[in-house]
């Protein structure tokens, strides 16, 4: 025996479906329709992208050049502060030389028959001749010879300071001594080359027999 299952209910349901998906379709269509299309407040244009104004690119130009002013500040600042190591550095240690030379034992180198005695001294080594080099360097480097060291003898100069530089210099280096009283090593350069030289200065003085050395260099125009 057949059964057969009826078929009408079915395409009812089917055509309802149907019926439903195409109102949504439509409807979907209608709210698409109904959106404005999007317009930049910034430029104007439909659907453009954003940019930035007039006002806004001249800030970030101004704050462009602030950076870069205060950069370059710091460079030559960095730079300048490399430079002038080096005469403090220099100074500091003619200072500690002459200290140190001070308190070598001295005594004449003659034959003593028996019998007799030689006493030892202290004595600042004299005043170096020249400085080296003679003229001040302007916005330049001056290398020295070793003979340029070795001026004066083993109670003159730099030979008895036993001070020497190596490589190239950008100051004038000078030593002057008072027998009684103390000695000044001075460093002197013109580093951006406008013939205003600067100073640095150290000092030792004699107390009591004594050297004593100053706690740093005296500076003038230390940036020139």
């Amino acid at each position: 025996m057949l059964f057969t299952w009826p078929m009408g209910p079915l395409f009812a349901v089917a055509a309802t479906q149907t019926t439903r998906s195409e109102r949504a379709c439509r409807g979907a269509s209608r709210t698409r329709q109904s959106v404005p299309a999007v317009t930049s407040r910034r430029t104007g244009r439909r659907g453009a992208p954003p940019g930035f104004t007039l006002i806004e690119l001249m800030i970030v130009v101004a704050i462009i050049g602030i950076l870069a002013v205060l950069a370059i500040y710091g460079v030559s600042r960095y730079l300048k502060s490399a430079k002038t190591a080096e005469a403090r550095n220099n100074v500091s240690q003619i200072g500690k030389n002459a200290a140190e030379a001070y308190n070598r034992e001295k005594m004449s180198g003659a034959y003593l028959a028996p019998g007799n005695s030689a006493s030892g001294s202290q004595a600042l080594c004299a005043s170096a001749a020249s400085p080296v080099p003679s003229a001040v360097p302007k916005a330049a480097k001056f290398v020295s010879g070793p003979s340029d060291w070795l001026a004066g003898d083993t109670t003159t100069g730099w030979a008895c300071l036993k001070f020497d530089i190596l490589g190239p210099q950008y100051f004038s280096y000078s030593y002057s001594a008072a027998a009684t009283t103390g000695f000044t090593a001075t460093a002197n350069g013109d580093l951006d080359g406008n013939s205003t030289t600067s100073a640095f200065a150290f000092e030792g003085r004699l107390v009591s027999g004594t050297v004593i050395l100053a706690p740093r260099p005296l500076e003038t125009s230390p940036d020139e």
